[in-house]
């Protein structure tokens, strides 16, 4: 039985507030406050319910199956080294998923049928940060070594959590990265104002010191082959991500200033990393007005970073509808409620420039470029969905300024030369075939996680697969 089985009647759900939005635009510092209210966040652990059936450890809910109801007790308890261990049982990087995790885990609370969900996102990041506060995160001792090697390409979420799983398993582990970092998506896709970089190279280096080598600067499949890595180790992992992003190939796509998001993020990444200073190159939002084609987290994480180079005015393009305010419906609980939410990014927008920056029901007819080839604006027309089809509306067509455009519609697949030096085979949506759960290739020795095998997906979801394929990799390693 939960410790306050009437808390969810007495007490309201209470976020932790980010920082000031006109003092954290000044700066690329991640947005969380940096400390912790305890005593609120015990008196949210209390509005847990005794459900029964936790349905935030569903198929709807955490992918990770974290044992969210323990932990929501513990914390109400203030017992939060207990709660830690209870967090660490599922999830290799809480730190991690308690920052940008869009908590799947809230949307199917079952107190969310009647009121707003348990803040267990809250819950989870103050968990882990007061376990490293209070030095409870500490290196651990492997204990003894299989003398089998493996090798694992990528260093995203999902190639670190094979990476500790099967570290602490006792198997030599090494970890290829073609970036100069390691993180991934972590490091340069997520911006630092949702994950500080120090937050990620505190991770890696904990697991380093445990044991896992780690190496940059290499890609797999270009610079070193497969086979040879075949012949060192024995076995191998690709988790490379989905890096495929999806092109709007419109009239003058070809005109300078039109990037995909990904580059424009990683871009200002490195330069805060390289330089301290913000990008100041060819995808510097500085002064231009900026246009961000699609929504979702990446579109945010780019309204968030064009605002803070200086953008002179900044727009989001959504090919949907504005959602509702309220489930529809169609979207009944305990499925992820497709509402209306305003993210960080918005949030920024509008205290800056004064208004939401998201337009919907637009689509990009074509782009404007000037005499030299530069993208100068872009000309659009409003559609609807009319019996599942896509229709413009007459007379609603519309030029927009626009220097600087911004592609942030997804990605279709990883990159296939390294599948092709691999020669394994690929699915009917272009990722590495191989089926959840067993996580194996068509090659024998080779296996494949994360969104390089399901597609563009969540951290935590990425987790789930390292968590996954680690096992599949340990059983295959005993025959």
């Amino acid at each position: 039985m939960m410790g306050k089985v009437t808390g969810f009647l007495e007490l309201d759900r209470e976020v932790e507030s980010y920082r000031d939005v006109g003092t954290r635009i000044q700066d690329f510092d991640e947005i969380f406050s940096g400390t912790h209210n305890l005593d609120q966040l015990q008196e949210q652990g209390s509005r847990c319910m005794d459900c029964g059936v936790p349905f935030c450890q569903s198929s709807n809910g955490c992918p990770i199956d974290n044992l969210i109801p323990e932990w929501n007790d513990l914390v109400y308890n203030n017992e939060w080294q207990e709660a830690l261990e209870r967090l660490e049982k599922t999830n290799n990087f809480p730190e991690f998923t308690g920052r940008v995790c869009p908590a799947p885990c809230e949307g199917s609370c079952v107190l969310g049928l009647n009121n707003p969900a348990v803040t267990i996102k809250n819950i989870e990041l103050a968990i882990v940060d007061k376990g490293f506060e209070e030095g409870w995160i500490k290196v651990r001792d492997v204990e003894s070594r299989s003398g089998k090697k493996v090798v694992i390409v990528g260093s995203g979420p999902a190639g670190l959590a094979a990476a500790d799983e099967l570290n602490q398993m006792g198997h030599s582990v090494t970890v290829y990265e073609r970036s100069d970092r390691i993180g991934g998506l972590l490091m340069y896709g997520i911006p630092n104002m949702k994950l500080g970089k120090d937050i990620v190279d505190r991770r890696v280096e904990l697991l380093r010191q445990e044991g896992i080598k780690f190496s940059t600067n290499i890609d797999i499949g270009r610079d070193i082959s497969t086979a040879e890595l075949q012949s060192k180790f024995d076995a191998v992992i690709f988790a490379t991500g989905s890096t495929n992003a999806r092109d709007l190939p419109a009239e003058n796509r070809s005109a300078s200033g039109i990037h995909p998001a990904m580059d424009f993020l990683t871009s200002n990444t490195k330069s805060l990393l390289d330089d301290g200073v913000a990008d100041d190159s060819e995808f510097s939002a500085q002064g231009k007005d900026v246009i961000v084609i699609g929504g979702g987290d990446t579109g945010t994480d780019c309204i968030g970073t064009a605002l803070r180079q200086g953008a002179k005015s900044i727009t989001n393009f959504e090919l949907m509808s504005q959602p509702p305010a309220d489930r529809s419906e169609g979207n009944p609980w305990p499925e992820w409620p497709t509402i209306f939410r305003v993210d960080y990014g918005h949030e920024e927008s509008h205290k800056v420039f004064g208004k939401d920056p998201r337009e919907y029901q637009l689509l990009t007819k074509s782009f404007i470029k000037d005499s030299n080839d530069k993208v100068s604006g872009i000309k659009t027309v409003n559609v609807e969905f009319v019996d599942g089809k896509l229709n413009e509306i007459k007379d609603t067509e519309k030029t927009w300024d626009a220097q600087l455009v911004l592609l942030s519609m997804g990605f279709v697949s990883p990159e296939h030369y390294l599948s092709d030096d691999a020669k394994i085979e690929i699915d009917e949506r272009g990722n590495y075939k191989a089926e959840h759960g067993e996580f194996s290739t068509s090659k024998s020795g080779i296996f494949s996680a994360g969104d390089c095998r399901r597609g563009q997906s969540l951290v935590v979801w990425a987790i789930n697969e390292g968590r996954g394929v680690a096992k599949s990799v340990d059983n295959f390693l005993a025959d």
